[in-house]
């Protein structure tokens, strides 16, 4: 492999990616009557299809939902699915309801993510097929997260839905599955902290937590500081 093909990066590159990395919010909020221009969405997209995909198998699928009675009727299947999970959530119902979830009508795009019919790849996924089709779609969508962040625009992950109306609403084949709604475009500005912080509704906890050497290792702690 040659060096020009495989760059070195720069400290001040380096930084700036880690500085894309914590910037990165799930934006729920976002200006009205507003555009992503042809060229950035493309950019988007490409950013997306250049993520790592077990055995190659490349199963994300995107779908540009354009037209505005199709919006509006993903927008009554999202709704319904909130309102089954406020049941779900019991005593935290009426606190669950006030914690904005998606922001469907008012983003400049929305992208609908769906999860191909399984091509049979064996390569890599013989002991997991479902998970590492389901983890290659995941590192798209991240891609497309922290280039969207790049380019100072917002983006939210919808996943508040029932993903077999979803599927028949646009016309999904056979084995396919929607897993994600991406509400994507200009906001007034980016959450200083993820809002379900803000909010109160749930603590993010320290890495430490989650490293461990050479065995799991138990962390107690008490139901409260995990949801509160």
């Amino acid at each position: 492999m040659s060096p020009s093909s495989s760059p070195l990066f720069s400290d001040a590159e380096r930084e700036t990616l880690y500085r894309i990395m914590r910037a990165r919010r799930d934006m729920r909020h976002f200006l009205p009557d507003t555009r992503v221009d042809a060229a950035v969405l493309q950019r988007l997209l490409q950013a997306a299809h250049s993520a790592p995909s077990v055995g190659l198998m490349q199963p994300w699928r995107f779908i540009r939902v354009s037209d505005a009675m199709l919006r509006e009727r993903i927008v009554e299947l999202v709704e319904i699915e909130r309102r089954n999970t406020a049941l779900a959530m019991g005593e935290r119902a009426a606190e669950f309801l006030k914690v904005k979830i998606e922001g469907l009508r008012d983003c400049a795009e929305l992208l609908a993510v769906v999860q191909a019919p399984d091509d049979g790849t064996l390569f890599g996924r013989r002991t997991l097929p479902q998970e590492m089709a389901l983890c290659s779609t995941a590192c798209a969508i991240q891609n497309l997260w922290l280039a969207a962040r790049a380019e100072n625009l917002g983006m939210g992950w919808v996943s508040f839905f029932d993903p077999v109306q979803l599927a028949v609403l646009l016309g999904c084949p056979e084995g396919a599955k929607p897993i994600a709604l991406l509400c994507l475009g200009p906001v007034a500005e980016f959450y200083k902290e993820p809002m379900l912080e803000s909010t109160g509704w749930r603590a993010a906890k320290p890495l430490h937590e989650f490293v461990f050497d050479n065995y799991w290792e138990m962390h107690t702690e008490p139901a409260s500081e995990r949801v509160r």
